[in-house]
C-alpha cells in the first residue's frame, strides 16, 4: 500500500471505534458484517453511550486508528492487521514463535499478532539463553582487546576504529541483531494479550519500508547492545554508540503506537561501566521515526528511565516532504533528551506530560528539539519541573527549525517555552510554521488536567 503525499490529506474513509479513554462510561454491541466489511473486522465495537454504569470490552486487536487521530490517520488511514483471517491471526509467547509469526516482510497478508507475556529476545529456539559471550564466540573479539587497540592515547582521536578488532566487534554485534530484531510486514497489528504483561525484553521491533502497521499494549524494556562502538570524533571527548532501538520506523508509513510502555529497566544507564573517560552505552532509542518515515500517530504511551528516546529524522538531509508525525497524550518521566529531536518533517506534540525530575540517574538536557528545518507545533502540554530546572532548557534547537503553539503550562502556568528558550540562546527558534495541524481528534484545549489524567490512561496495561 503505498503511502500518500498529499499536503492537505483527508482522514480515513472508514469508520473505526474510537480509542479514547473514559471506558467505564461505553457500552458495547457486536459488529454487524456489515461493519466488518468496512474494514473494522471481526470482534466488538465500542461506542461512547456515556453511560457510567456499563463496563466496555474493546477488541485490541482489530481496532484500527480513529478518524483524524494524527498523520497516520491521513489518507487510507491505518488498519493494522485488521482484516486478518484466522490462519493469520497467531497468539505467540516466545521470540521463536513471534519470528514465526510475522514471516517474511514480503508477505503483505493482513496479520494479527497477539503476544501472550514477556518474550526476552536474547533466547534461542528453544528458549535458551543468549549471552553476550556467546554472540561474541567465533569472532575473535573481546572488549579487553578492543579497549587496548583503540584507547585514544595510541590510536588518536581523529577517526574512527577500523582493523581486526572493529570488524570483529561488528560481526558480533551482527550475531546479536540476528538473533533480537524482529522485521514486522505491512497491514500487521502487534499487540499484548491483556493481563499477561505482554512485551518484548531485550529486542527490537522493525518497521522498514512497509506500509499500514500498528504497535500497542507492549512494555520494550531494555533494548540493549552488547557491542557499542568507539567513536573518538563525536563530541568532544567522543562517545560510545549502540545499535537497536526498542521500536524503529525506517521508511515505514502508516504506524499507529499506542498504550506501549519504553523503559531501560531494569538495565539503567547508572549500571554501565566509563571507558576512556566516557560511559559504555548500551542503549540506542526507545521509538526511532527515520529514513523518510511518514503519517506516524504515537499516543498514550509512557516513555521512562531513558536518554536518547525519540529521533525524528535521521539526518539534517532526511526526506522532505515526510517526517510527518503526531505525538499526543503521552507521558515522559526521567528522560535525557530527544522527546523527541525532530528534524525536516511537520511534527504535531499536543496534550503530553513532561515530569523532568532527576529520576535513577537520568537528568534532563532537553524536551524538545527543533532543527534542520522542522516544522513542529506544540501545544497545551505540561511540564512538571524541580525548581532548579531552567525553563529555557526544555526546548532546544540549531537556529534553522520552527516551534509554535501555544497553551503550555508550566507547574501549571502559561509559558512561552520558545522565548525562554531564544532569551538563553543565540541559536533562536523560528516561532511561524508552514502547516496548521488538522487532524488533532482528542486535542484537549487545557493541559491543567494532563498529570493526573495521564497517570492512569498511558502505557502498556491499561487496555483491556
Amino acid at each position: 500500500m503505498a503511502a500518500t503525499a498529499s499536503p492537505a490529506p483527508a482522514p480515513a474513509p472508514s469508520p473505526s471505534p474510537s480509542h479514547r479513554r473514559s471506558l467505564r462510561k461505553r457500552r458495547t454491541i457486536i459488529v454487524t458484517a456489515a461493519a466488518t466489511a468496512a474494514g473494522i473486522g471481526a470482534g466488538i465495537l465500542v461506542l461512547n453511550a456515556n453511560a457510567a454504569s456499563t463496563t466496555a470490552t474493546v477488541d485490541l486487536y482489530h481496532q484500527t486508528l480513529a478518524a483524524k487521530d494524527g498523520w497516520a490517520s491521513s489518507g487510507t488511514g491505518t488498519t493494522g492487521g485488521a482484516k486478518a483471517d484466522a490462519a493469520h491471526t497467531f497468539t505467540v509467547s516466545t521470540r521463536a514463535q513471534l519470528v514465526k509469526a510475522l514471516g517474511s516482510t514480503s508477505d503483505t497478508t493482513p496479520r494479527i499478532v497477539k503476544i501472550k507475556g514477556p518474550i526476552d529476545a536474547n533466547t534461542d529456539d528453544s528458549g535458551e539463553k543468549v549471552s553476550c559471550a556467546e554472540y561474541s564466540s567465533g569472532t575473535g573479539y573481546s572488549l579487553a582487546a578492543y579497549l587496548k587497540a583503540f584507547a585514544p592515547s595510541a590510536y588518536g582521536t581523529s577517526k574512527l576504529p577500523s582493523g581486526t578488532q572493529e570488524k570483529a566487534r561488528a560481526a558480533a554485534q551482527a550475531k546479536q541483531g540476528k538473533n533480537i530484531i524482529f522485521r514486522v510486514p505491512a497491514n500487521t497489528t502487534v499487540v499484548g494479550v491483556p493481563g499477561t504483561k505482554a512485551g518484548i525484553t531485550g529486542g527490537m521491533l522493525q518497521i522498514q519500508s512497509v506500509d499500514n502497521v500498528i504497535v500497542r499494549n507492549l512494555t520494550f524494556a531494555a533494548t540493549q547492545d552488547c557491542f557499542p562502538q568507539w567513536d573518538p570524533t563525536d563530541g568532544d571527548s567522543g562517545n560510545w554508540n549502540s545499535q537497536y532501538d526498542a521500536v524503529t520506523l525506517r521508511g515505514a508509513t502508516h504506524v499507529w503506537a499506542d498504550h506501549n510502555t519504553f523503559t531501560d529497566a531494569p538495565g539503567l544507564d547508572t549500571s554501565d561501566p566509563a571507558y576512556y573517560g566516557r560511559q559504555y552505552q548500551i542503549h540506542d532509542g526507545d521509538l526511532d521515526i527515520t529514513k523518510g518515515s511518514d503519517l506516524v500517530t504515537v499516543e498514550r504511551n509512557q516513555f521512562t528511565n531513558h536518554d536518547k528516546t525519540m529521533l525524528i529524522g535521521s539526518s539534517d538531509t532526511d526526506s522532505v516532504g515526510k517526517l510527518r508525525v503526531s505525538i499526543h497524550h503521552n507521558v515522559w518521566k526521567g528522560i535525557v533528551q530527544r522527546a523527541p529531536l525532530a528534524r525536516i518533517g511537520q511534527i504535531h506534540i499536543y496534550n503530553n506530560f513532561y515530569d523532568t525530575t532527576n529520576l535513577n540517574g537520568y537528568v534532563l538536557q532537553y524536551s524538545v528539539n527543533s532543527r534542520a528545518k522542522a516544522q513542529v507545533v506544540a501545544e497545551d502540554n505540561y511540564w512538571k519541573i524541580p525548581a532548579s530546572q531552567k525553563v529555557g532548557k526544555l526546548f532546544s534547537g540549531d537556529g534553522t527549525g520552527s516551534i509554535a503553539g501555544g497553551g503550555n503550562l508550566v507547574n501549571g502556568t502559561a509559558t512561552d517555552l520558545v522565548a525562554a528558550y531564544n532569551a538563553a540562546n543565540s541559536k533562536k527558534l523560528k516561532t511561524t510554521v508552514n502547516w496548521t495541524p488538522t487532524l488533532k481528534a482528542g486535542l484537549e484545549t487545557s493541559a491543567k488536567n494532563l498529570p493526573t489524567e495521564l497517570a492512569t490512561t498511558t502505557g502498556a496495561g491499561v487496555l483491556s
